[in-house]
């Protein structure tokens, strides 16, 4: 069979609705500044679908450092990798003061969240050691292991935050690398960025008093949001010293590009000479690192923007339990309304929010999650307000009815 006419044909368990959803409910266009407010398909609407934890996005101060930069230096400096020709001062100034930040000794700035933690476990693992993850660990993790599976490595899955079969599953990767003289590398991540709720990384740290193995924690949620200076996670359980590979994105509290590693030193320069993700990849351009370092500054020193990032998270989740929606176990801003219904009538749901209401909100359906399960993933964040919230549960309050009440059950998605 030719391979496009295939395509053309089966599109994927994601892409099966592309018809009815392209524009709309998938691949939608957001349009104006970043903010709590924009538009979209013309329509301002009230958005909490953006992982701006602390309203770093359209900061006045990142705005000014950005173009700054961009006017110095371009955005092609310096050009070439960073073994080759694209290593500068700014680019380890950077890397060290993550890495400081986070409790580690030294740190590797990445180009890109999701190749570099695919491209850390394929550097750091080979065909004798074995790795034991989290069911629930992202999409990008899994392709790291997949990576690693193809080399002959072995893997064991431990249901989601379950330790007593995370032991077990480390007794099984035990015995593996007893035979094959290989290690272990444990997987979770910090925050759950679906559920928002927590790896237990204290007590999956605690395992290694009975087994040796190495930790790899992807914070990318956790980083900024958690902690008592927002360094993450493990500074939430107070695990630092435990993690041995510290990893998290830009992408979320930094409102940026890039991602970053911090280990310990040896272990850093491994991944300088055998991390194929930039040892063939241009450097990152000069603006968007002397951008992140300005962002890295407020994020430290404006500590009131995680504390109201807090107050609007505890108003939402608090008056979302109140008004009988489920929340599931969050313990972060990440927000999931747990509602049941049809792929159809989550379609008119989000139709209706999105119209009739102006909240526009991510939603997920089957085949992420359940057949008959919806989730509505909101997003807190530090320019949001507490007007926002309650007009939000007014307008989740009224959906709900519609919902439990048959009106979005018509058979057509994305008509009312």
């Amino acid at each position: 069979m030719d391979i496009f006419e295939r395509l053309k044909t089966n599109r994927g368990p994601l892409g099966q609705h592309s018809k009815e959803a392209h524009g709309y409910f998938a691949f939608p266009k957001l349009e104006g500044e970043i903010a709590p407010r924009m538009k979209f398909r013309g329509k301002e609407v009230l958005t909490w679908s953006l992982n701006n934890y602390i309203g770093l996005a359209n900061h006045p101060e990142v705005r000014k450092a950005d173009a700054e930069a961009a006017k110095e230096y371009g955005m092609a400096y310096p050009m070439g990798a960073r073994m080759m020709s694209g290593q500068t001062s700014k680019h380890e100034e950077l890397e060290q003061k993550l890495a400081e930040f986070v409790g580690k000794p030294s740190g590797y700035l990445l180009n890109y969240g999701y190749q570099g933690i695919m491209s850390i476990i394929d550097a750091v693992t080979n065909r004798n050691d074995v790795i034991v993850y989290d069911s629930e660990c992202h999409a990008s993790i899994m392709d790291g292991i997949f990576l690693h599976k193809s080399k002959g490595g072995k893997s064991f899955v431990f249901p989601h935050n379950d330790i007593p079969r995370a032991k077990k599953m480390l007794g099984f990767a035990q015995k593996k690398t007893n035979e094959s003289g290989g290690g272990i590398l444990m997987i979770t991540e910090g925050v759950f960025g679906m559920s928002g709720d927590l790896g237990k990384l204290d007590e999956l740290a605690a395992l290694k008093k009975d087994v040796k193995f190495r930790f790899l924690v992807d914070d990318a949620h956790g980083f900024g949001t958690m902690g008592a200076t927002g360094a993450g996670t493990a500074e939430h359980f107070n695990v630092a010293d435990e993690i041995d590979l510290h990893f998290s994105t830009f992408a979320k509290s930094m409102a940026g590009i890039g991602a970053f590693i911090a280990a310990d030193e040896d272990i850093i320069n491994f991944l300088h000479y055998n991390m194929r993700s930039q040892i063939f990849a241009k450097s990152l351009p000069m603006p968007m690192v002397i951008g992140a370092l300005k962002r890295l500054e407020i994020l430290q020193n404006t500590p009131e923007l995680r504390t109201h990032l807090w107050k609007i998270v505890n108003k939402l989740q608090t008056e979302l339990v109140e008004e009988g929606f489920s929340i599931g176990d969050t313990q972060s801003p990440v927000t999931p309304v747990v509602l049941n219904g049809s792929v159809v009538e989550a379609a008119n749901l989000m139709m209706d929010l999105r119209e009739n209401h102006g909240v526009f909100c991510s939603g997920v359906v089957y085949p992420v999650v359940p057949k008959g399960v919806i989730i509505l993933r909101l997003i807190p964040t530090a320019v949001h307000s507490e007007e926002d919230v309650e007009y939000t549960i007014e307008a989740f309050k009224a959906c709900k009815g519609k919902l439990k009440s048959g009106v979005y059950d018509n058979g057509q998605m994305g008509r009312l």
